[in-house]
């Protein structure tokens, strides 16, 4: 689960007045209210949902960006295209100044803290750090200077993994391009099934694959999930309720057999194609247990489920609706945008996955009243049971509901006239729970709304 997340000189995030990073924080704050939906242990509690405010061009967009920018940078190994240009230009100075990213985690009941910084002008890596965090003490993983070329980190205690260790830090310690995490997790599968035993080493594969599994970004052009509920009977009958309730008028969802042959480039790319029976290949390869392995493609006109058994042989379905009592089926063309991005998010619903998905826009396409029922399906299905958690962008003023969220669920994010984004929580105002928060908040009582100048002189 996502604590913490610091970042400073990215976009329009910049350094506060006394040179700090911008935090967001999942850490619960005092409110009392609605505390089955918190995860809790002895340590911390922590908030499974958080919806951040702000007008157009304040910076909630960036702010998922630079989430997206250091997972993309973990995981794919190198800086994303376009890297050189993302420093916060308000200051003329920050070309030359470090970007800091930083997050700390939890993950299996222990608390990390990974971050790294970067000169963007340049794509040059410039430290990088890994602590496990106990309630009194940290505990250095590793941490790099890499402008000076130091490594330190504690040997394992196993004699021969120390020196596959020398070994590594010895290799990377001069490279600027490459972030010690990424390099721990490329190629080294059977380092890992050597020393599977070896805690210290899976330390630096479960923080990567949190950011490589566990942390789901979506925006606006990026379909939700990989819908894989639709392969499973059960959850599928249960997306069909969900989708009834939500009122778009459907009762019923089904899985129509579509020939092979009847799907071309037009349905879906051809590369594309190529790609889904190669991965499905090496499914079956890994997944000895499995007797047949499914993936879900979806085009601009369908959501095609294929599958395919230990001999290989691959069949598609195709998702249908059916509308109350109306006998023929609809395709997926035929369903409005506001169903089709209900489909979308209704994988965070059904998904038993530990995930934290990030919305950018969660209320596009979305009636206001669907908006907020879907959040409080969110909080009865899955923040109660689940170690979920939610963050989404949204204008939706019906959701700055005390009767929905909590105070310390509700962010905003303000840009200041110099240009630069500022992150705070409602929790940091002492607001009463009987005041009408959404009106509030439009009347720019906590910021983060648009603020209009006149274009034509008004004549006296």
């Amino acid at each position: 689960m996502l604590i913490r997340f610091n970042i400073r000189n990215f976009l329009s995030f910049n350094k506060q007045d006394n040179g700090k990073s911008e935090e967001f924080s999942m850490i619960a704050g005092k409110v009392k209210s609605k505390e089955e939906r918190l995860y809790k242990d002895e340590t911390i509690k922590l908030l499974k949902f958080a919806a951040l405010y702000g007008a157009n061009a304040s910076g909630k967009s960036n702010f998922i960006k630079a989430l997206s920018f250091m997972q993309e940078t973990i995981v794919d190994g190198e800086l994303p295209t376009g890297y050189s240009n993302l420093y916060c230009k308000v200051n003329e100075t920050n070309k030359t100044e470090e970007s800091y990213f930083e997050v700390q985690l939890m993950i299996d009941n222990k608390y990390y803290l990974y971050g790294f910084t970067v000169l963007l002008s340049s794509g040059e890596f410039l430290s990088e750090w890994l602590y496990e965090i106990g309630e009194k003490s940290e505990k250095r993983i590793f941490e790099r200077d890499i402008k000076q070329g130091i490594l330190d980190f504690d040997p394992p205690k196993d004699k021969n993994l120390a020196l596959k260790f020398k070994v590594y830090t010895d290799d990377i310690k001069p490279n600027s391009n490459q972030l010690f995490l990424h390099f721990m997790n490329d190629n080294k599968e059977n380092l890992y099934k050597t020393y599977k035993e070896s805690d210290e080493l899976y330390i630096f594969k479960k923080v990567y694959g949190w950011f490589e599994d566990v942390l789901d970004i979506n925006y606006p052009d990026r379909p939700i999930s990989s819908s894989l509920y639709f392969t499973n009977e059960k959850k599928l009958k249960k997306a069909s309720e969900l989708l009834k309730s939500f009122d778009t008028g459907i009762n019923e969802l089904q899985l129509d057999d579509v020939p092979l042959n009847n799907i071309n480039s037009s349905n879906i790319p051809n590369e594309i194609m190529v790609k889904l029976v190669e991965k499905m290949e090496n499914d079956l390869k890994n997944e000895e247990k499995l007797s047949e392995i499914k993936s879900v493609v979806r085009s601009k006109k369908d959501y095609f489920i294929f599958s395919s058994d230990i001999e290989k042989n691959l069949k598609c379905q195709s998702l249908k609706f059916r509308h109350n009592n109306i006998s023929n089926l609809f395709d997926l063309l035929e369903e409005s945008d506001g169903t089709v991005r209900i489909l979308e998010l209704l994988d965070i619903i059904l998904s038993e996955e530990k995930k934290v998905y990030i919305i950018d826009e969660l209320d596009r396409c979305l009636h206001p009243s669907l908006t907020y029922r879907f959040i409080k399906t969110f909080f009865e299905y899955v923040a109660n049971n689940l170690d979920v958690q939610l963050i989404v962008t949204t204008h939706e003023s019906r959701l700055l509901d005390f009767d929905l969220l909590r105070r310390d669920e509700i962010w905003f994010v303000d840009k200041k006239p110099e240009g630069n984004s500022n992150i705070y929580s409602l929790d940091e105002y002492n607001v009463r729970f009987d005041k009408k928060i959404d009106k509030a908040y439009l009347d720019g009582r906590y910021g983060g709304v648009p603020l209009f100048t006149t274009i034509f002189p008004i004549d006296e």
